[in-house]
């Protein structure tokens, strides 16, 4: 089956698609990945400016939510267009849209809801395809924390590998999933990845930059050490796994409040202690699960100065690599993920890993939107999965 998945992370900065074949054969247990590539487009600016103002903890109304629901969903299904005739030939069979997380409701340790924008109407509209969408709200539901859903990928992607390999995304959060020698796998948010960057280099630099691209500020400052003891301070770090946090915690005024008190700082050193905090608490959140091997994902492997203290912080315990070594490319593989997600969904299989989400048990996740065609499920049941093998598209 030929599936487009779609992402727009906590960052949202962009949607990415990213199209494969998806293929079970009988009796191997696997499920057979091909990419065949990726595509991505920034949000127009009047939109992310619109999602910006939106977000917590900003005030909202539900015009604004419907207006964005709508927008979102017809960026959404333009990407798909996109991405159906540049890398399927146009012979895509099912999308599969994470949608936009605009809020993710977590209060002492519980998630209690979950939001994400992107009405599949109109990607469904647009490409004439079923779409699976709105996949966290079942595993909460089932009181899991709806995160990382992409656990179950990871799982596939390590389980047989020796030591204790573990994968690691940063997006606006950064989160891991642990395969350790004996016992459950485990996975949770480890706190902000470039979230408290990007907030930082956005204010500093009066909304000209979204990033601190390739590192450069962090680069070339130095890191604030009673700052860094005060960010480090946040009770979210010490909560047990499974824990899930978003910018609802992690936000502008979050980070002007810690700033309070403190002198004057170089935009360089600021930034630099915030790169460090992102690498410290990732590393932390590894080292006491014992991993030898971490697969990096996410838009902070394209940073070289927080890549390098994540490795500085790791020291010998673990080595740093990237999904590229899996298969998947690092700015694609959340992408590819939901894709894979939305076709278990379609084959009526669970996408949750409840001992990484502390959801009560294994749950088909989303919702369908047929598309312009008769919606025709598969007439045999499959048999799920149990790991994922990707393989090199073969050249035409």
């Amino acid at each position: 089956m030929r599936v487009v998945g779609l992402m727009s992370g906590t960052s949202y900065d962009a949607i990415d698609a990213a199209a494969c074949d998806l293929e079970v054969r009988e009796g191997d247990g696997a499920l057979h990945l091909t990419p065949l590539g990726m595509v991505s487009e920034p949000y127009p600016d009047d939109l992310r400016n619109a999602l910006a103002a939106a977000l917590p903890p900003s005030a909202t109304t539900l015009a604004d939510v419907c207006r964005l629901d709508t927008r979102i969903g017809q960026a959404f299904g333009r990407l798909a267009v996109r991405a159906d005739r540049e890398l399927c030939d146009s012979g895509a069979e099912l999308v599969a849209s994470h949608g936009q997380t605009v809020y993710h409701w977590a209060a002492d340790g519980q998630v209690h809801g979950t939001l994400q924008l992107g009405e599949p109407a109109w990607i469904a509209e647009a490409t004439g395809c079923p779409v699976v969408s709105g996949f966290r709200p079942r595993d909460v539901a089932a009181g899991g924390q709806g995160a990382p859903l992409v656990s179950l990928i990871d799982l596939m992607l390590l389980r047989g590998r020796p030591g204790v390999p573990a994968a690691l995304n940063i997006g606006g959060i950064s989160n891991v999933t642990v395969v350790p020698r004996s016992g459950d796998p485990v996975a949770f948010d480890t706190g902000p990845g470039n979230a408290l960057i990007d907030a930082a280099v956005r204010e500093l630099s009066g909304g000209r930059l979204p990033y601190d691209e390739d590192g450069a500020l962090a680069a070339a400052g130095q890191v604030h050490q009673a700052l860094l003891e005060r960010l480090l301070a946040e009770p979210y770090y010490r909560l047990p796994a499974p824990r899930t946090t978003g910018k609802e915690l992690f936000h502008e005024g979050y980070l002007r409040s810690r700033l309070t008190g403190f002198g004057p700082l170089t935009p360089q050193d600021l930034v630099a202690t915030l790169t460090c905090l992102t690498a410290r608490t990732v590393a932390d959140a590894l080292r006491p699960l014992g991993a030898t091997e971490v697969f990096a994902s996410g838009g902070g492997v394209l940073n070289p100065t927080l890549t390098g203290m994540l490795r500085a912080e790791l020291g010998g315990t673990a080595a740093l690599r990237t999904s590229e070594e899996l298969g998947l490319p690092a700015a694609a593989k959340e992408a590819y993920a939901f894709a894979v997600l939305g076709y278990l969904t379609l084959h009526g299989l669970p996408g949750n890993a409840p001992a990484c989400t502390g959801a009560a048990g294994p749950r088909i996740l989303g919702s369908i939107t047929p598309g312009s065609r008769p919606l025709r499920l598969p007439a045999e049941p499959t048999p799920a999965p149990h790991s994922l093998s990707v393989r090199a598209p073969v050249p035409s």
